[in-house]
């Protein structure tokens, strides 16, 4: 997470969307980063709102727009299987290397999840809370120039990006029949997905 106090913005971090190059492109020039450990640096907006939220409300007065970066979702899953395939993941609870993506999308529409699919929720990540605290810049992880230019806009600020924490090149087909159960299950992921403007 990454905090521009005089901007009035907050830049949460999305596991699987790209959002560690940001965090390294930017840190200096945020006045709050939460880079370790995961569950800080990844805090989704309840979390945002119940620990960070108060902070700036009752000692500055003050509020953050959110913005965030959600990625389509079947890419979504893809990044994390592959990213879970890794060679040293190799024989560890939660590797995908014995488990075909078919298996790994039918695994995470469970209502149980095994560990190696529990890999959480974009939609419950970004989920508006009943006090209001919700999303206010939403952008594809697909659509990475308008994200850089409101970057650059808004923070006055020149942006050279390195990719980082990237999962391994692979191909995920998925079968069309799981596809369609997938999106079925997920359809108000797809939905929030699609209501994401774009250039």
């Amino acid at each position: 997470m990454l905090v521009f106090f005089a901007e009035r913005l907050a830049f949460l971090s999305v596991p699987k969307t790209g959002t560690t190059a940001y965090h390294t492109a930017l840190r200096d020039r945020a006045d709050l980063v939460i880079s370790d450990p995961p569950l800080l640096k990844h805090a989704p907006v309840y979390r945002y709102n119940r620990f960070i939220r108060p902070m700036f409300a009752n000692v500055c007065n003050a509020e953050m727009e959110l913005m965030a970066v959600m990625r389509e979702p079947v890419s979504w899953l893809s990044s994390w299987y592959r990213y879970r395939r890794r060679p040293f993941m190799q024989g560890k609870p939660n590797s995908t290397h014995d488990v075909s993506f078919d298996e790994f999308v039918l695994a995470y529409m469970k209502g149980k999840r095994p560990g190696f699919a529990d890999v959480g929720s974009q939609l419950k990540f970004l989920e508006r809370q009943p006090n209001g605290t919700g999303i206010t810049h939403l952008f594809r992880y697909e659509d990475q120039p308008r994200l850089q230019q409101f970057l650059r806009d808004r923070l006055a600020v020149p942006l050279e990006l390195a990719q980082e924490n990237v999962s391994p090149r692979l191909d995920t087909p998925l079968s069309a029949d799981v596809e369609t159960r997938f999106r079925r299950k997920f359809s108000e992921d797809f939905a929030l997905y699609d209501s994401i403007p774009c250039d």
